[in-house]
């Protein structure tokens, strides 16, 4: 590696070393942007296999089109074939939403569609279903379509999935470009919870409306928590901490 860095023209005048080396900038800044101390020493100490490790294992964890929109609570992939046989032998509406749930993680939103379709097929008033396909119809960006089963979920139960769908709701209403109505309901979230995602959108709007006293006060808080947060916290909320950043330097 030292050798590779101190022989600049060998790095740009090979396409395969010249590759190697962005790739493991690249692997490595993400993983000093986000914390992952241990992680980036192995990077800059075992060149490639690490990056790639990292890659794999970390950068790749969540799929980009659910990137910072996971649904609360834990998945485990090896509850799929177990809920297929489920699925099969029972054909029960929970069994394909749980399964739903776990290709939304996975960021497969069309099969996730099919199975929560599946469970209101069998079930048409199970809350959870109703919100998590709305949920899977908004990252689809089929917004007009996520917003009647948002809005039915609040307002049945207004804190569903503690505060989830309601932040669900504001982007669609943001998606829609109904800022104002998109801004109460981010303020209502963000007085019960602290959100990052909450509050970093918040702030976007708030910028976008000219507010921007407004905007640093959440954003500050947003950069402050996460400092003080637990590493799980601060893996599970790092696309909102980057936006965060982004957001201040323009402030």
């Amino acid at each position: 590696m030292l050798f590779n860095l101190a022989n600049w023209h060998a790095i740009l005048t090979n396409p395969l070393t010249l590759a190697i080396t962005v790739f493991q900038i690249w692997m490595l800044v993400h993983a000093l942007r986000n914390r992952e101390w241990i992680w980036a020493v192995f990077i800059l100490i075992g060149w490639i296999i690490t990056a790639v490790l990292y890659f794999f294992m970390v950068y790749r964890m969540t799929p980009s089109s659910t990137r910072g929109f996971e649904l609360p609570g834990a998945y485990d992939r090896k509850r799929i074939k177990e809920l297929q046989s489920q699925i099969h032998h029972l054909d029960k509406a929970h069994h394909y939403s749980q399964l739903g749930d776990i290709y939304f993680q996975q960021g497969k939103l069309e099969e996730a569609e099919k199975c929560y379709r599946s469970a209101m097929e069998r079930d048409p008033q199970d809350i959870d279903t109703r919100a998590h396909l709305g949920q899977c119809l908004l990252r689809q960006k089929r917004a007009a379509e996520a917003r009647p089963l948002l809005e039915g979920v609040i307002a049945e139960k207004p804190e569903h999935e503690y505060g989830y769908t309601q932040m669900a709701l504001a982007e669609t209403l943001t998606a829609l470009g109904e800022t104002d109505n998109a801004m109460r309901i981010w303020q209502q979230v963000t007085a019960h919870h602290s959100y990052p995602r909450a509050k970093v959108q918040l702030a976007e709007l708030c910028l976008a409306k000219g507010q921007k006293d407004l905007a640093r006060t959440e954003l500050k808080d947003v950069l402050s928590d996460d400092v003080h947060a637990p590493a799980f916290q601060r893996k599970r909320d790092r696309v909102w901490i980057g936006r965060a950043k982004s957001l201040m330097g323009k402030l």
